[in-house]
């Protein structure tokens, strides 16, 4: 697969991102901090329309996420929001910058992993899965197959029912062909309860599962 045909359309992540009901009933100063990550790349996710604006918005953000990372050492939390936004101006960039910055959120995903796995009901593993699904395997990339399956496995293992979760494996699965299944976890994706705490990200995110479902 060649470097420019890389399957990158993250979270939230990249990538990604299950952090929203965690903060949500949380009222820490960090909680908040991160929250603020968490709405601001939904905007730019879901809201901006120009996929320049978004690199620059996202090139802006992860300058406040790694800020708030700083600020609060050892934390997984910020460091799971920045690299979900990183992931996702990997998503963003140019056919250059793409691995590096791919490279980088898997770095600092799995440090929020090591810190505490089951970080955000699996949002790190599920950001890592995604991450090593979406970049192609060696000799360019770093992506595996097998290592994406364990870390999805793990993230639904700490919330089977929820969106991101469910939509994401969905989409890995239809990715390696298996159809039926994948429409099952989709279906699953579009049971989860509503958070009324991240409306533009819960909208977003039932859009794209209800597409993905529809390509099926």
């Amino acid at each position: 697969m060649a470097l420019g045909r890389m399957r990158f359309s993250l979270i939230g992540i990249v990538l990604a991102a299950l952090a929203g009901p965690a903060c949500a009933a949380d009222s820490s100063p960090m909680a908040s901090d991160v929250m603020r990550i968490n709405n601001e790349w939904a905007h730019i996710r879901y809201q901006v329309r120009d996929k320049n604006a978004q690199y620059n918005q996202l090139a802006a953000l992860e300058k406040e996420a790694h800020q708030i990372t700083a600020k609060y050492p050892g934390k997984a939390e910020p460091l799971l929001w920045e690299g979900i936004v990183v992931s996702e101006e990997a998503a963003r960039a140019s056919t250059l910058k793409q691995l590096g910055l791919a490279t980088r959120a898997r770095d600092i995903l799995a440090k929020a992993y090591a810190i505490n796995p089951r970080v955000a009901d699996g949002g790190a593993a599920m950001s890592l899965g995604v991450l090593y699904y979406k970049v192609p395997g060696w000799p360019i990339g770093f992506g595996s197959t097998a290592k994406a399956q364990h870390f999805f496995q793990e993230a639904l293992a700490e919330d089977p029912r929820g969106l991101d979760n469910n939509f994401f494996y969905g989409d890995f699965l239809s990715q390696e062909g298996h159809k039926a299944a994948a429409k099952q976890y989709l279906q699953r994706a579009l049971q989860a309860q509503t958070n009324p705490d991240r409306p533009v990200w819960d909208a977003g995110r039932r859009a794209e599962v209800k597409a993905l479902l529809a390509k099926l």
